[in-house]
């Protein structure tokens, strides 16, 4: 990819309290999209709360475009059932990250982004420093279902010689 300004990793970390989707507990697994790239994690099999812990990596060339987040039921015979979705616009994390402030002490809270009508934040998300890295916890609150949250964690990675952002 041309203009590459960074790598973003996005830490799925768990869902909570998912939407039941068949008969016993549902075989969940999220895909995240950002502009044209598509990632998924593996399929967690029998759980309405299951735990990824798996790192999904963007290469970063249009800060302005917003992570999207579905999250879906896997199914043998017929399609995969939707669990829900949301967005998240990574524009206060982007611009975290060009203030440059990555060697703040561990923990720093650089900002704090509250619920509002614009995001599907489930609470406050803190942009923090770790370890001389920009990272960001959200919680998400899924969209078109009756329950749910998904867990993630968002890590900026720079790459050498990538222009400035």
């Amino acid at each position: 990819m041309e203009n590459v300004t960074g790598l973003l990793r996005v830490r799925v970390v768990r869902g909570v309290n998912l939407a039941k989707r068949d008969a016993g507990d549902s075989d969940a697994y999220v895909v995240v999209l950002m502009g044209d790239q598509k990632l998924k994690t593996n399929v967690k099999k029998n759980s309405l709360n299951p735990e990824w812990n798996e790192d999904l990596n963007f290469c970063v060339s249009d800060p302005t475009q917003p992570l999207k987040i579905e999250i879906y039921d896997k199914d043998t015979l017929t399609q995969d059932d939707k669990m829900g979705d949301a967005e998240l616009d990574i524009q206060q994390f982007m611009e975290a990250v060009k203030m440059g402030l990555a060697d703040l002490p561990n923990g720093f809270v650089i900002e704090t982004m509250r619920p509002s009508q614009q995001n599907c934040l489930a609470g406050d998300s803190t942009i923090t420093s770790k370890d001389g890295m920009i990272a960001q916890d959200v919680v998400l609150q899924l969209r078109n279902v009756e329950t749910g949250k998904v867990e993630l964690q968002l890590l900026w990675l720079s790459v050498p010689c990538a222009p400035d952002l």
